[in-house]
């Protein structure tokens, strides 16, 4: 019996290991927009996020029987973010860093997840109602978001127009 228990371990940390080859980058992305960092950029929060939750997921691996381990991620990750999202409300220049942590955790799951609103309602423990009224709000708030500010006048061209002074192309003295 103490041989069989190395050989099923050996097994576990295979499939999971196989199964994060294949899940890590899209729950990554998933951790990325819930913390509001910028995926261009390292992601500590999301990357300690990700692993919080890869580890929870890790410890329960050889009782999961059928269930799907991204969806278990994906709550488990989700979880951790509602318990710690002070944690994530200040502005880090990602995609939805306008958003309140609970906007953003309601967001993700519903529209880059797709889970469906009676799930993430009951997920999060909140009404129906409620997960409805805080992903129209979210959709609100990013589809008013206007473009970025106009370059600087220094950088645009000027339209040459004959009517100005001419200007004198020779150097000034420079003041002693």
């Amino acid at each position: 019996m103490r041989e069989r228990r190395p050989a099923q371990e050996r097994r576990h940390a295979r499939e999971f290991a196989l199964f994060v080859a294949g899940a890590a980058g899209r729950l990554l992305h998933t951790a990325t927009l819930l913390t509001g960092e910028p995926a261009s950029r390292p992601a500590p929060a999301a990357e300690e996020l990700l692993t919080c939750a890869l580890s929870r997921t890790y410890a329960v691996w050889d009782r999961l029987r059928g269930d799907d381990p991204y969806e278990r991620t994906r709550r488990e990750m989700a979880a951790h973010f509602a318990r710690t999202a002070w944690r994530h409300r200040r502005p880090r220049g990602g995609l939805l860093d306008r958003l309140s942590p609970q906007e953003r955790l309601v967001l993700v799951l519903r529209l880059y997840e797709g889970v469906a609103e009676e799930q993430t309602a009951a997920q999060l423990g909140l009404p129906a109602e409620r997960v409805h009224a805080l992903c129209l709000r979210a959709i609100a708030e990013m589809r008013s978001r206007r473009p970025g500010p106009e370059p600087p006048a220094a950088h645009r061209p000027v339209p040459e127009t004959g009517s100005g002074p001419a200007q004198d192309s020779a150097p000034k003295p420079a003041a002693p």
